[in-house]
């Protein structure tokens, strides 16, 4: 793990996931490696009621009911699409139940507006069908097509970015549960067909925002259950998301470092304040660009961590923070730099003065941060 730059669930978590699966004496569907009750304990976590010899860490924080629901749905023979705003885990979930049911997640193809048919499907190796002429041996098979062929976990980031004709040929996928290979004439026996062997199924992820750039058909939506994954406003939960996704960052860069609990309330505080003005502003000038999501919190908090470490007492401060706060979020000038500015006068100041403790430093490096942009 040490020579990758961001090892795979299945990877990350193998010495986790051999134990669960050597205890694991529940019935499994198809191939799964883990019984949906293991796949469930795997992601949240285990609870003392569960009995087990050793403790299971939460990887995913959300509500136990999005969970359960997609399992079951993979367990069946519709795709599970997952959906919410930017940053809400929808990636990282689907991740975890790709590693625990198939132990493979990496089977992936990433919506784009330049993702074509041949990235869902196959394509071919030129130099071997010059050679050969066009075969099995000479196919490149997609992701998907892999999945299917293995009785594994398939997975698609960001459906909606992709166009009407991509969709379109994933209707078909996830309906009859081959594909077709014409190229290879259709003569008896099998080779010009791929059939989905049990265990297969799609996950796909779709960004709410994005509704409107290429929206799902109705014969596609009927082919998913849907999963809606909310914005956490929890504070509690975002405080235990962001500290676990920041701690593994941490330990990624070899840095020792405890975040200060009076700075991580800071952090989220802030996160809630703007999310409240962004709801109650009239207008998309009035909003900031970004989404205010957790992993823009933990964006925010890595980079202020690392500045400080690198650059500072190797230590976080206030004032890194509100500059890595202020550095992140701006993404339009002036609007956002408007926007923040204030918050910074309308809002931390006169909290600064009440409350006092970190406040202060964090307004000041905010200030300094804005004036340095403008």
């Amino acid at each position: 793990m040490s020579d990758l730059l961001r090892a795979p669930a299945e990877i990350k978590y193998a010495e986790e996931l051999d134990w669960l699966e050597s205890i694991d004496d529940n019935p499994k569907p198809f191939s799964w490696r883990l019984s949906p009750k293991m796949v469930r304990l795997f992601i949240l976590g285990s609870e003392r009621a569960d009995g087990l010899d050793r403790e299971i860490a939460q990887k995913w924080f959300g509500d136990r009911s999005f969970v359960e629901r997609s399992i079951v749905t993979l367990a069946s023979d519709r795709g599970l699409l997952l959906i919410g705003d930017p940053g809400t885990g929808k990636s990282w979930l689907a991740e975890l139940l790709s590693a625990a049911i198939s132990r493979n997640s990496t089977l992936v193809v990433q919506g784009t507006a330049g993702t074509t048919e041949d990235h869902i499907k196959y394509s071919w190796n030129v130099s071997m069908v010059i050679a050969k002429g066009q075969s099995r041996e000479s196919m490149i098979p997609s992701p998907i097509m892999t999945a299917m062929e293995a009785g594994a976990i398939g997975r698609f980031e960001e459906l909606t970015r992709s166009t009407s004709d991509v969709q379109d040929a994933l209707i078909s996928i996830l309906s009859e549960k081959y594909i077709s290979v014409p190229e290879l004439g259709s003569g008896e026996g099998d080779d010009n067909i791929v059939f989905a062997k049990p265990g297969f199924s799609i996950i796909a992820t779709a960004n709410s925002r994005d509704r409107g750039v290429n929206d799902l058909s109705s014969a596609l939506k009927r082919r998913f259950n849907f999963v809606r994954i909310p914005v956490v406003t929890n504070k509690k939960s975002e405080a235990e998301i962001v500290r676990f996704r920041t701690e593994e960052l941490l330990r990624r860069h070899s840095i020792d470092l405890d975040v200060p609990p009076t700075l991580l309330d800071v952090l989220l505080q802030s996160f809630a304040d703007l999310r409240a003005s962004a709801a109650a502003a009239g207008s998309n000038d009035e909003k900031l660009e970004s989404a205010l999501s957790t992993a823009e919190q933990i964006g925010v908090l890595e980079d202020a961590v690392l500045h400080g470490n690198f650059f500072g007492e190797r230590a976080l401060s206030a004032r890194t923070l509100a500059s890595s706060l202020v550095g992140s979020l701006t993404r339009r000038e002036p609007e956002d730099l408007a926007i923040l500015n204030k918050y910074l006068h309308g809002v931390v100041e006169p909290r600064s003065k009440e409350e006092g403790g970190s406040w202060p430093e964090f307004l000041e490096g905010g200030r300094d941060a804005i004036a340095t942009l403008s």
